[in-house]
């Protein structure tokens, strides 16, 4: 039976009140990692509906882009 190093610590993700750079907003619960691929993950809902639980690449989900010319953060933290 092989041993498996263990997968490297998650990355900081606070969890709380975030807006996505259109304007809705979501409550993030945490990071989480797929069971096959080990990708991070970021856990959330939309906080404007009730669609459920939804995940997206953590790299992903606090990427910066550009809109209207400018920078900006796909998501940013705006509460607990």
């Amino acid at each position: 039976m092989s041993t498996k190093p263990a997968p490297a610590p998650l990355p900081p993700t606070p969890p709380g009140r975030y807006r996505h750079y259109k304007g809705q907003d979501y409550e993030v619960l945490g990071a989480v990692r797929h069971s096959e691929t080990e990708e991070v993950l970021v856990l959330y809902r939309p906080l404007y509906n009730n669609t459920g639980l939804w995940v997206r690449p953590h790299a992903m989900f606090f990427e910066h882009l550009e809109v209207d010319g400018q920078m900006k953060p796909r998501f940013t933290l705006i509460g607990e």
